[in-house]
């Protein structure tokens, strides 16, 4: 009988080359290998989407739209999980309007640092940058309506303590909105023992 196959990897190992791989992406080292335009109206956002988002905090590294399921509206306070440069926290912003808030964690501090700019240079005064790690979110209690997240936590090496955080810091009744990827099938032993397969 096959023995299936096991991370050889420590956690600290992947968490480590899944921050570096996207504090290159924020500083410039390395490139999205899209088209993030192309890409994000292939994953369903609108034109009014992308015309809201500022142009630099687009680097098409999200996987799905989502929006779509959380479907945030005026006055509503939304946390995005990984919010790189706040592609999907200034969109959330435009929903949720000047009654509203938005909140982006990301663990790498280039990706806050950039997205604290852009927020800053094009005026969005509903928004807020966190440096941290999705495992343990500097949120308080029941204090979200909506959590978000686009294609980050595949990349957690502690999902379920990612969901016991979510639904910690949503209020009762709070919705969640996730476009993520899954694995069909076991990964092959080379791709578990490499740590930059886990960020790419």
């Amino acid at each position: 009988m096959k023995k299936d196959s096991k991370k050889s990897l420590n956690e600290e190992t992947i968490r480590k080359s899944v921050r570096d791989f996207y504090t290159d992406i924020a500083t410039g080292k390395k490139k999205a290998r899209v088209n993030s335009d192309d890409l994000n109206k292939a994953l369903g956002y609108s034109k009014e989407q992308l015309q809201e988002v500022p142009e630099e905090a687009n680097m098409g590294l999200g996987c799905g739209n989502p929006h779509e399921k959380a479907k945030p509206v005026e006055g509503e306070r939304v946390l995005d999980l990984g919010c790189g440069k706040g592609f999907d926290v200034f969109i959330a912003a435009k929903s949720v309007g000047k009654t509203g808030y938005v909140i982006g964690v990301d663990s790498s501090i280039d990706m806050v640092e950039k997205a604290r700019l852009i927020g800053k240079k094009r005026k969005f005064d509903n928004v807020n940058f966190r440096l941290g790690e999705i495992e343990y979110l500097p949120v308080a209690d029941n204090s979200m309506d909506i959590v978000i997240s686009n294609c980050v936590i595949n990349l957690s090496t502690q999902k379920e303590q990612v969901y016991r955080e979510i639904f910690r810091v949503l209020k009762p009744g709070g919705r969640i909105g996730i476009s993520d990827i899954t694995q069909a099938k076991p990964l092959p032993q080379s791709v578990l023992d490499n740590p930059r397969m886990y960020g790419t």
